[in-house]
């Protein structure tokens, strides 16, 4: 009864052309009053309870540690510094979209803000060279999603704000599976280049060793601030709203000393902030009053006892999970999807025996999938505006299916070996 109601209600409020929000908001509302006598309260005590939350705080917080680093002129330095890294390995400046896109998905903590920052300083330059222009377009769609995986993630800190589950087990957690998407990533291009060397031109200058570390040390305070974010949260020095107060001063410094951040920069960058974290904060304010009205009404209960009496073992049912992110993925940008889906999925695979901290990597890597899925994609959207029509949308999908793939893998990687994501957090904290 409940799942019917919720369908219909759903669908006639997102059919009214109501923002997401609003539509999550509304149907809870009227789940509330019609089907649990009336207790709208209950919305109202909910939205206070997560929007007091000392933890959610350090979201917007986080947005404009990366605002602030992404305005400021390091990834141009960033980039010259990974650059004569991959020189001589067969994808060249592939590679090193990839390694940047890590790096700066340790600041950003935004998939889209990455694949921008990263985008616009290494398409121009890979395109002079005689790089494969959807080759390019692909590579930065895959590595913008590590925006969402590598520590500080906006995915992981809004995931243990909804969860109650620890942000700083969850960013340990998302360390050695970021590297390992990281990793499948540049094997691809490698496995890629090998095969097709038209992607690619072959760089003859060799750059001496000593003038490699020589450039990698520009980048030591970027380094450095990230270490010190999450280092002082793994070790519990801070927590990740004080981390987070400490990290924006600390980029603010740099980004001014070391950067060229001026003063209208960082005003861009607040207000860029404060609109991002207003559209994210209305979508949680509306799947906060659906999750209330979820749980009031007993709905994951009810469909955890419908999946046992059906016979269906947990990998059935995490199967069926996968497949709904994946398809939902194309019409919903991916912090939007996990903070509609969590009220429904989370407690049903946790009562099915699933870890929670695993689960919150599990659903991060599947919104990024969204990412680079058309036809909303927000990565390939950006990166085709980014290339002024040079690559369609299609040609860019096509490109970037392999890192697809490579994200689909990562799954299937992590259920079959759950420690990867499980063993960090446990030694650590």
């Amino acid at each position: 009864m409940f799942l019917t109601a919720f369908g219909s209600l759903l669908v006639l409020t997102a059919a009214s052309g109501a923002a997401l929000g609003a539509a999550l908001g509304l149907t809870g509302l009227l789940l509330l009053h019609f089907f649990a006598n009336g207790a709208t309260s209950l919305a109202v005590n909910a939205i206070w309870n997560v929007f007091n939350s000392f933890t959610l705080s350090a979201i917007p917080l986080f947005i404009l540690l990366g605002e602030i680093l992404l305005h400021s002129g390091i990834s141009q330095r960033a980039y010259s510094a990974f650059r004569p890294v991959f020189a001589r390995v067969p994808g060249g400046l592939l590679h090193t979209n990839i390694a940047v896109c890590s790096m700066f998905g340790a600041v950003s903590g935004s998939s889209l803000s990455t694949a921008a920052a990263v985008g616009s300083v290494a398409y121009p330059e890979m395109v002079r060279r005689g790089y494969d222009k959807a080759a390019v377009v692909g590579s930065l769609a895959g590595g913008g999603t590590l925006g969402l995986l590598i520590p500080p993630s906006l995915s992981f800190l809004i995931y243990g704000a909804l969860t109650e589950t620890s942000i700083g087990r969850l960013f340990i957690a998302g360390i050695v599976p970021g590297l390992m998407v990281t990793g499948l990533f540049m094997a691809y291009i490698l496995f890629a280049c090998l095969r097709n060397p038209a992607l690619y031109p072959k760089d003859t200058e060799r750059t001496p060793l000593p003038k490699i570390l020589a450039g990698m040390l520009q980048i030591w305070p970027v380094v450095a601030l990230i270490i010190a974010i999450i280092g002082s949260i793994v070790f519990g020095l801070a927590t990740p709203t004080e981390s987070a107060g400490v990290g924006v001063v600390a980029a603010a410094i740099i980004a001014f000393v070391w950067g060229d951040l001026t003063p209208r920069k960082l005003a861009d960058s607040v207000m860029r902030s404060v609109l991002l974290f207003s559209s994210i904060g209305f979508v949680v304010l509306g799947a906060t009053v659906l999750a209330q009205s979820a749980s009031v009404l007993g709905a994951p209960q009810a469909i955890l006892e419908s999946v046992l009496a059906g016979g269906l073992d947990k990998y059935t049912v995490l199967l069926i999970v996968v497949i709904v992110y994946l398809v939902l993925g194309c019409f919903f940008d991916g912090l939007s999807l996990m903070v509609m889906t969590l009220p429904i999925v989370f407690p049903l695979l946790t009562q099915l025996g699933f870890d929670p901290i695993w689960l919150g990597v599990i659903i991060t890597i599947l919104i990024e999938i969204g990412q680079v899925t058309p036809p909303v994609g927000l990565n390939l959207s950006v990166l085709t505006a980014l290339t002024k029509g040079e690559v369609s949308l299609g040609s860019a999908a096509l490109a970037a299916a392999p890192y697809w793939m490579m994200l689909l893998l990562a799954v299937c990687i992590l259920t079959a070996f759950p420690v990867i994501a499980t063993f960090l957090p446990a030694l650590l904290m």
